[in-house]
């Protein structure tokens, strides 16, 4: 997961934190690469086509991402350059359709108004494709998670399922769909309800759980797996078991007002599906079980 130390920048307004997303960056084993000689990515020019007309004038799409959730999106130890699947991702969207992705740091909670009022292209952040969501954004889904619930090492407070949270402190991440989650499982507690603390972060969500002030956090399948298994974080974390909770789709979010740019997005992953490069990213970053077998719009409704 994300240092706690790493910075957290706030968008302005047609302002955002840039990263180098055409470029490899050079932080061993974490970031964007070429892919192999055997596979092919060029420059789609009828996919570029399909780009408003302001972002082909420009040169680059603004993309805003929660980089507190490795390893999706992150910050590197340096807590400058954003990295993860999704920018590993970005990289090769960006190839295919001519322009960069420059990726900003922005809270989860708000990426969807920021894409409604145009101040982001996309949104990619390990996103559920959620019909509540739908309302706001069109979705280009590209891939699969469930909830896991990460306890401190040990599992002090014997956590081993959703319902013995009841009558305990859990510490989420605001605007998440783990919120809803434990709203949903607020019902199955008699006499004991779930005492739900939000943060602006996942990290600041872990650091209640790791200060003993909450006894669980929900994070999706991926991050939970890092967090458990990363030299940094391990001694500290681990999963209260292998379920994964109500699992859905991640999509990119799209202004529903810009048709065009979301299929452009969905054309580009499609052939990065196809010539084997997403399947590549997916496997750096150690998550392939959440692979999906084709690229959709809006199927989590």
């Amino acid at each position: 997961m994300k240092h706690p130390a790493a910075r957290r920048l706030h968008l302005a307004a047609g302002l955002v934190l840039a990263i180098a997303a055409t470029l490899p960056a050079a932080c061993g084993g974490s970031t964007a690469s070429d892919p192999p000689a055997s596979h092919s990515i060029g420059f789609d020019q009828k996919l570029h086509d399909l780009l408003p007309q302001s972002v082909r004038t420009r040169g680059f799409l603004r993309v805003g991402t929660d980089a507190s959730y490795a390893p999706m999106s992150s910050f590197d130890p340096g807590g400058l350059t954003i990295i993860g699947m999704e920018p590993d991702l970005g990289v090769q969207i960006g190839r295919i359709l001519g322009v960069r992705l420059q990726f900003g740091n922005v809270d989860f909670a708000k990426l969807r108004g920021h894409v409604a009022k145009g101040d982001l292209d996309l949104a990619i952040s390990a996103m559920t494709d959620t019909p509540e969501r739908a309302k706001s954004a069109d979705f280009v889904d590209y891939f699969r998670a469930g909830t896991s619930i990460v306890v401190q090492r040990g599992n002090p407070g014997g956590i081993t399922e959703l319902n013995d949270l009841c009558g305990k402190v859990v510490a989420v991440e605001s605007g998440t769909t783990q919120v809803d989650l434990l709203t949903r499982t607020q019902r199955n507690c008699v006499g004991k309800r779930i005492t739900v603390k939000t943060y602006p972060t996942n990290s600041d969500a872990l650091l209640q759980l790791r200060t003993g002030r909450a006894v669980a956090v929900l994070n999706d399948y991926p991050p939970a797996v890092f967090l458990v298994n990363d030299a940094r974080t391990r001694s500290e974390y681990q999963l209260a078991s292998t379920l994964q909770y109500e699992p859905g789709l991640y999509g990119i979010a799209v202004a529903k007002t810009k048709p065009g740019l979301r299929d452009a997005v969905q054309g580009a992953l499609e052939k990065l599906l196809r010539n084997g490069v997403y399947a590549e990213i997916l496997a750096r970053w150690h998550v392939q079980d959440g692979a999906v077998q084709q690229i959709t719009i809006d199927s989590g409704r």
